[in-house]
């Protein structure tokens, strides 16, 4: 982005402060925290993406404040809108999807509709989370980025059918994989497009599951579709720090609330991911990493039935790595399943004379953290900013 200021940026700039004056800081939506000298330029190339994007002026709120230079873009909704999951139902927004092609390997690319780029910014700018870009993030490019490994991120969820190993060992193709780790001389990219193309090789819990499509969508992204060499070489040389990229993709807080949780793990760094807290409920943005906490004393103990690891594919939908729900379950769905495991509900068809119904109300209370008497954890797990953030040095815990 060029970013020196004109003097019609600054008129820009200063018409839009005066529509839109900073009675208070805001705490939603996307912020660009940059400074009075870079907020011109940057408030001008946002305003093209948003265009491109189709989401025009009459849809967000742009918050400008002249003294620290930050700019804010929030949805036009009622700042206690917090809901992400039916933005694609609400006609102010024609949300519609994106068609990706995705390789395979020895076999055709494979097209996907998956969740547009449009419905992930949309979700960036809803009230109930702020996103912000600042220092090297002042750049158009970070959030093009971000929003770019999501989809990619959605888009390897979109048609998986991994086999659950239902409490017994994992199974990995053993010409890739040694037990979760690529096999001597198979190289990364090589052995993650295995397991995304013959996926009855391999039987793998939801945790694992969840990593894969996490490592598999930020490497391909930088390495595939964005072609980017320097970036893929960050990437890749962070996963493989110990020589097993599988292994703490995820910041050690996430498990905090864990029984045997090691303190020594809390301010372990994910190798990819870093924690967002304080998210409100039914707030999701497509790509974010989520758990849903098996509250009940005695079934959370049953091995692959502690809690759902889960991502957010836009939509209303979250993943289903085996292919039980036709590829993804709603929200309601995906809370329904976690909270009839209490219930003795551990196969939809063999357990239905278990389930429970669930009210609108039942959904309301269990939407909230464990804490408050629900299930969803507070926090969400999100790529790192690769390339305009510092990432935090990875070592072992």
């Amino acid at each position: 982005m060029h970013l020196r200021t004109t003097w019609l940026a600054h008129l820009v700039f200063a018409a839009a402060s005066a529509l839109t004056p900073l009675a208070h800081a805001s705490t939603d939506g996307i912020q660009f925290a940059c400074g009075a000298s870079l907020a011109p330029a940057i408030q001008i190339g946002m305003g093209r993406y948003l265009a491109e994007l189709g989401i025009g002026p009459a849809l967000f709120q742009l918050t400008a404040d002249t003294q620290t230079g930050s700019l804010t873009y929030t949805l036009r909704t009622p700042a206690e809108d917090h809901n992400t999951l039916d933005l694609f139902k609400r006609p102010e927004f024609n949300v519609g999807q994106d068609t990706v092609t995705l390789p395979q390997a020895g076999k055709a690319p494979m097209s996907v509709q998956t969740v547009s780029r449009k419905e992930i910014v949309l979700a960036l700018m809803q009230h109930g989370r702020q996103t912000v870009f600042s220092g090297a993030a002042c750049d158009l490019q970070a959030l093009k980025d971000q929003v770019g490994l999501r989809q990619n991120i959605v888009a390897w969820s979109e048609h998986l059918h991994w086999v659950w190993p239902d409490g017994g060992p994992a199974r990995w193709n053993a010409r890739y994989w040694r037990d979760g780790t690529p096999a001597r001389g198979r190289p990364l990219h090589t052995a993650l497009l295995d397991a995304f193309t013959n996926e009855h090789r391999y039987a793998i819990g939801c945790y694992t599951a969840t990593k894969l499509v996490v490592l598999q969508g930020i490497t391909d992204y930088y390495r595939r579709v964005k072609a980017d060499p320097a970036h893929t070489a960050l990437v890749e040389q962070r996963v493989q720090v110990n020589g097993d990229p599988l292994v703490n993709i995820e910041p050690g807080d996430m498990w905090f609330f864990e029984d045997d949780f090691d303190p020594r793990e809390k301010d372990r760094p994910g190798k990819l991911m870093k924690m967002h807290y304080n998210v409100a409920p039914t707030n999701f943005v497509p790509g974010d990493w989520i758990y849903i906490l098996n509250t009940d004393p005695k079934t959370r103990h049953k091995t692959g039935y502690e809690g759902s690891n889960a991502l957010y594919m836009g939509r209303n939908r979250f993943d289903d790595y085996f292919n039980d729900h036709n590829h993804s379950y709603s929200y309601e769905e995906k809370v329904d399943e976690v909270y009839q495991w209490r219930n003795g509900v551990f196969s939809r068809s063999r357990d239905a004379d278990k389930i429970q119904p669930l009210s609108t109300e039942d959904l309301r209370r269990l939407s909230k953290r464990p804490a408050q008497g629900g299930l969803v954890k507070g926090y969400r797990v999100v790529p790192y900013l690769f390339g305009f953030e510092v990432l935090p040095a990875w070592r072992h815990p």
